[in-house]
């Protein structure tokens, strides 16, 4: 029961988001003999299907998505490249819920998770409290882009922007761009706004890594290995990409032969009309624009106490390993579309074996 006194709804299991990780995880509890409704239900907060591409900027078409992997028991095809991905992936995914019937609650704000009684947990959200056995986290990082802090970031006269409230390339025309961050965001950011501001400059903490040759499948079990290290060991989890490095695409090759990826250090302190360095040197700017990442959105799982000392949750594949009746999927090295496939099915395993009083796979 809940503070309002209406008794906790009752399922096996909740679902706490509907992106990628989520989806697949509900396939993988109503194959596995669940039912939407009654032993499972997948709440999300925004406010149509998508997931966090429907908050993609539109100049992301769909042939610019770099390892786009189709859900589990439905390829996407005849996808236009040249559409926005955040149309081709909405529509995708809300085709994909009706054909499973996955009855996908939402918009509904998860807003924490406790203990309840009889070892269930009670999952409070602004449509009411559900009461579970088990919950499978798919919640991923867009709720939580990430804004570094440096001295005079206040004092700045132009607009500060993240990667999140991107808006495409033409908003930048005529202005004098800083963007920092040397992942694939900052990149793409960089060499769509190039033609058309005044200038750019790019900085990045780290010289940024260009991978050559191809993404093999050896190389991606290695990348995946060392980002699951981390949380196992209950450190916050680095994305995928920091770890394989940026592909060195055609794309890129002339953008680097251009000088548009004429990568600077990270500027030691942000003043009123641009970023300046130790030694005083400085760049004029009108924007920065922030590609620095995005963090877990997992503060709902705060009542628990589940982070370890290095500021992380420990998990062994996509258990948490301080309490098995949750799953984090799409978390650490399942954040890639693949990997959120994967993993969905694994949790759905173990908790069927948890349900069944059966232990935990090791």
């Amino acid at each position: 029961m809940n503070d309002t006194g209406v008794p906790a709804r009752e399922v096996d299991v909740v679902v706490v988001g509907a992106g990628q990780a989520g989806l697949s995880s509900a396939y993988h509890l109503r194959r596995t003999g669940f039912e939407p409704g009654r032993d499972f239900v997948v709440l999300d907060h925004a406010p149509r299907p998508g997931g966090a591409w429907q908050f993609r900027w539109p100049s992301l078409t769909y042939g610019k998505v770099h390892g786009m992997h189709a859900l589990p028991g439905m390829e996407l095809t005849d996808a236009d490249p040249v559409r926005p991905s955040s149309e081709v992936v909405a529509e995708y995914f809300d085709a994909y819920e009706r054909a499973f019937g996955l009855e996908v609650r939402r918009p509904v704000d998860v807003r924490a998770v406790r203990e309840g009684p009889g070892g269930r947990l009670l999952v409070e959200t602004d449509d009411g409290t559900w009461s579970a056995r088990a919950l499978i986290n798919a919640t991923g990082t867009w709720d939580r882009p990430f804004w570094p802090r440096y001295p005079g970031q206040e004092t700045f006269r132009g607009r500060q922007l993240h990667t999140a409230q991107y808006p495409g390339p033409e908003e930048f025309a005529g202005l004098r761009v800083v963007v920092v961050g040397g992942g694939a965001s900052g990149t793409q950011h960089l060499m769509e706004i190039a033609p058309y501001a005044a200038a750019t400059t790019w900085v990045t903490r780290r010289p940024p890594v260009f991978r050559e040759g191809p993404f093999t499948e050896e190389f991606g079990r290695a990348a995946v290995a060392l980002v699951d290290e981390r949380v196992r060991q209950g450190l916050p989890p680095r994305s995928v990409v920091s770890v394989t490095g940026l592909p060195l695409n055609d794309a890129i090759r002339q953008a680097l032969a251009d000088g548009v990826l004429d990568r600077r250090p990270m500027f030691d302190r942000v003043v009123p009309d641009g970023v300046e360095w130790a030694d005083g040197q400085r760049v004029d700017a009108d924007v920065i624009l922030w590609a620095t990442g995005f963090r877990a959105a997992i503060d709902h799982l705060a009542p628990l106490r589940l982070r370890e000392p290095g500021g992380g949750i420990r998990v062994e594949g996509t258990r948490v390993t301080a309490d098995p009746r949750i799953h984090l999927v799409g978390y650490g090295p399942s954040a890639s579309t693949i990997g959120a496939n994967r993993a969905g099915r694994a949790a759905v395993r173990d908790i069927k074996r948890l349900l069944a009083g059966a232990p935990a796979a090791a």
